[in-house]
């Protein structure tokens, strides 16, 4: 028999990294187990961090991502070598997307193995620098506090955009003591996050174009997530029109009277001043393209520098917290009257009250299809009974979570993002619930994108996470279908089985139903909602269309992510040049 490895002390790297995650208020993390991470993982259970142990190192990258943005802070991954860093890149890279702070956490095989073919032999750093604001082996025990306080202060976007960042450690670093006198209190101490003031000028300039403005709008994103407050009082004093976007979907009530979701295209063609709250011009906004937004001049905020002048520069560009910022036009602008177009403003708002009540109503008596599938519309109706309106909902899918995303009002949301990560579903809501124990939790997620994580249904209740899981099961990747079906005239390899996903969840002990009749649904929400954690598999038609299948986003156009859009800026570069 070998010695054994040596004692896990608190003075080793792997307890020195322990203690340095508690001291930053990191109470749970995210992982699967591998010997190479294992010193880490026993000296966290040691200081009584707890471990959410799951099924795929993606999904472990996916709770911390929902864990953290629930939390704003930062949240922790522990994935072992090789296989398990290129599992957890699909979601490291999501997060990069995204811009949410994570801390992913690896193994490499020990030094004197290094580049020997040791098991799970990769050099991890060079496959994951793109997707990461810092990736670094850590080999000296000396460095080790220095370089996590480095790589929390890249994550929390210090100095840059926030995001995820990367350390490994050779697994016999990790068992190495670090020295006394290098274990300095000033890296294990949480620091205050830098919050640099709005430049008065540009406040006032802002102001100045925004109150000015006869047709402003206001479209938010990331960086308004926490700043609720400010921004619905600056849409009182301004009185203008509002979008959300996914990135603060629920940030606004629909209640409110600017919020115009319902005549997104309108305001956007309409409107002749936007500002842009924490939101990069993606695809999502037609890249702020004046094909979209006509002669509409832009201001741009945001605290992080690529939200502020992607695709299209501002009047004004205000790099500052935006909760800081909005309160100071608020104050800025007091006593002033605003020049808003006050029967343009409040005509949107009838127009949109007009469709969301019409998309309420069809909602609920959205016809079945011939085979007597009822309409996903049918399904989300009766979930946003159950569940209310200030929910976290996590939409997942393709053309399902097109029917979710214009149809479920919620208090929080999340999604794949601008990445399209379908199978975010399950893990996300994992990782919301855990996040927000108190607040109800739905997934509501299609058949396929439900695949990719399924087995988190296990992680679900070994951990006892209160989660509901809705699937909309049409046995299809059916945007795609929809796709095929009307582009090239036939269907090739997106057919799936009407599996049923309800008695693979029993299987792992979950409460769980089929429903295949809409008038089954209320009983069966209200048990599941009385056995959390819950799944029910519900048969839906694939005949209806999702919004996102009539305008083209699938078959991909070449200038413009919908069809309408390509047209239009077609006819707006021909008419430029």
């Amino acid at each position: 028999m070998g010695s054994g490895p040596p004692p896990l002390t608190r003075d080793t790297v792997a307890g020195v990294i322990a203690r340095f995650l508690e001291e930053r208020g990191v109470d749970r993390v995210f992982g699967l187990c591998g010997g190479h991470i294992m010193p880490i993982w026993m000296r966290l259970d040691a200081e009584g961090i707890q471990i959410v142990d799951v099924r795929d190192e993606r999904a472990a990258v996916y709770m911390a991502h929902a864990y953290g943005q629930l939390q704003d802070s930062f949240a922790v991954a522990l994935v072992t070598a090789g296989p398990g860093v290129t599992n957890a890149m699909t979601g490291i890279a999501n997060a990069h997307v995204a811009k949410v702070p994570l801390l992913v956490l690896s193994g490499v095989p020990p030094q004197p193995q290094e580049n020997r073919g040791a098991l799970q032999d990769v050099v991890h750093t060079d496959l994951v620098r793109s997707l990461t604001r810092y990736a670094r082996t850590v080999r000296d025990p000396a460095l080790v506090l220095q370089e996590l306080d480095e790589a929390v202060a890249r994550a929390l976007g210090q100095g840059g955009d926030p995001g995820p960042v990367y350390l490994d450690f050779p697994t016999d670093t990790l068992r190495a003591i670090v020295p006394a006198a290098t274990q300095r209190e000033e890296h294990f101490r949480p620091k205050p996050r830098c919050r640099v003031l709005p430049d008065p000028l540009a406040i006032e300039q802002a102001v100045d174009l925004l109150w000015s403005a006869k047709r402003p709008l206001v479209i938010s994103g990331r960086c308004a997530r926490h700043a609720a407050p400010e921004l619905i009082a600056l849409l009182d004093a301004l009185g203008a029109p509002y979008l959300d976007t996914g990135e603060s979907k629920g940030l606004v009530p629909d209640s409110h009277p600017s919020a115009v979701a319902a005549m997104r295209g309108s305001v956007m063609g309409e409107a002749d001043l936007v500002l842009t709250v924490g939101r990069r011009l993606d695809f999502q906004l037609g890249y702020g393209s004046p094909a979209v937004f006509g002669k509409a001049r832009f201001v741009r905020l945001s605290d992080t520098v690529s939200e502020l002048r992607d695709n299209r520069r501002g009047e004004v560009e205000i790099l500052a917290p935006v909760d800081l910022a909005l309160r100071a036009m608020v104050r800025a602008a007091s006593g002033r009257a605003t020049a808003l177009d006050r029967d343009w403003a409040q005509g949107l708002r009838r127009k949109h009250e007009e469709r969301a009540d019409k998309l309420r109503l069809s909602m609920r008596s959205a016809p079945a299809d011939a085979a007597g599938r009822m309409h996903p519309n049918t399904l989300l109706a009766h979930v946003q009974d159950a569940i209310g309106t200030d929910a976290i909902v996590v939409a997942d899918g393709g053309d399902f979570l097109s029917f979710a995303r214009v149809g479920m009002q919620c208090g929080t949301y999340l999604d794949p993002g601008s990445l399209g990560c379908i199978g975010v579903g399950t893990a996300f809501g994992i990782g919301a619930a855990l996040a927000c124990p108190t607040r109800t939790v739905a997934v509501l997620t299609g058949d396929g994108a439900f695949g990719f994580n399924a087995m988190e249904i296990d992680t679900a209740v070994r951990h006892q996470v209160p989660v509901l899981i809705v699937v909309a099961n049409n046995g299809a990747w059916q945007i795609e279908v929809h796709d095929q079906t009307q582009s090239h005239g036939k269907v090739v390899g997106t057919r799936l089985q009407l599996a049923d996903h309800a008695a693979m969840a029993r299987a792992f002990g979950m409460h769980a139903e089929r429903i295949e009749r809409a008038e089954d649904l209320p009983a069966a929400l209200a048990r599941a909602k009385a056995s959390l954690p819950a799944l029910l598999d519900v048969i839906v038609s694939g005949e209806a269309m999702s919004s996102d299948a009539k305008t083209g986003l699938a078959w991909v156009p070449d200038l413009q992510p919908l069809a309408a859009w390509d047209d239009a800026e077609r006819a707006w570069r021909n008419s430029a040049g």
